[in-house]
């Protein structure tokens, strides 16, 4: 990527969910587009965050990596951040946005970077990995030269034209630690915004999250009948019957049972 196409870079920051303690915290893949965005060290980079007010304190992990300023587009709880933030970013017109690959609350579809993509008429590229400076001399300055992340380990190097919006993927370098001295010095701005309601949200019904039931393996081929028997018939269990077992030997089985069926490693 040339030096030009570095100068204006916008990252776009939410609040994250711990998985176990359930804390507010620094969404990691968005702490990761952060430090590919600060790497870049770019004349000016902008830090935005849509949503709620209240939560700001939990944006300042953010800024103790380094970031001397924050952006918050003020919205209600159940607001669509979609438009506000197309239009914040169409005010600042950058260059390359930055972003994590999936909320880690709320919503958490990922659709975010393919609307505000769509909403500026902007490339987009998922699963960022690098974004460095490019070596071919004839590059222009609206040029990008990134390296993006493809299954089983392997990457796809990519030259992009224009307005880019990239989603950083989690074998991306890892964010810096947080200071708690720039953490505390740095600003959060707050900016009111027009909110619209999430028509997506007020729609759904919202209940905790169960896991799938497995599918059943139907046989193919054979006659009717046989596949009506591969289907409903129940077949016996790997396990083992014991008859008064030691605490030491149904212990044991327990886990070799645990560990046959993935749930230990």
């Amino acid at each position: 990527m040339t030096e030009a196409a570095t100068n204006d870079v916008a990252v776009l920051l939410s609040i994250g969910r711990h998985p176990v303690s359930g804390r507010a915290r620094r969404a990691a893949t968005d702490a990761q587009a952060l430090e590919m965005a600060l790497a870049l060290r770019p004349k000016r980079l902008t830090a935005i965050h849509a949503g709620p007010a209240a939560d700001a304190d939990a944006l300042r992990a953010y800024l103790g990596m380094g970031l001397e300023r924050l952006t918050v587009l003020v919205l209600p709880e159940d607001a669509d951040p979609v438009e506000p933030l197309i239009a914040h970013l169409r005010r600042l017109a950058p260059s390359l946005v930055l972003t994590g690959r999936q909320a880690e609350d709320g919503e958490g579809s990922g659709m975010l970077p393919y609307l505000i993509a769509r909403g500026l008429e902007a490339a987009v590229v998922s699963d960022v990995v690098r974004i460095g400076p490019s070596d071919a001399p004839d590059y222009s300055a609206s040029m990008t030269d990134l390296v993006q992340a493809l299954p089983r380990g392997q990457r796809r190097a990519l030259t992009v034209t224009g307005r880019l919006i990239a989603t950083v993927h989690p074998s991306a370098p890892p964010a810096r630690a947080s200071a708690f001295g720039p953490a505390r010095r740095g600003v959060i701005e707050p900016v009111a915004a027009q909110a619209t309601a999430d028509l997506f949200l007020s729609e759904c019904e919202h209940r905790p999250w169960r896991p799938k039931p497995k599918l059943m393996r139907v046989k193919r081929g054979g006659s009717a009948l046989d596949r009506l028997k591969a289907a409903t018939e129940s077949k016996s269990g790997k396990g083992q019957l014991l008859v008064n077992p030691t605490p030491e030997a149904g212990a044991l089985a327990i886990y070799d049972s645990l560990v046959e069926q993935g749930m230990l490693p």
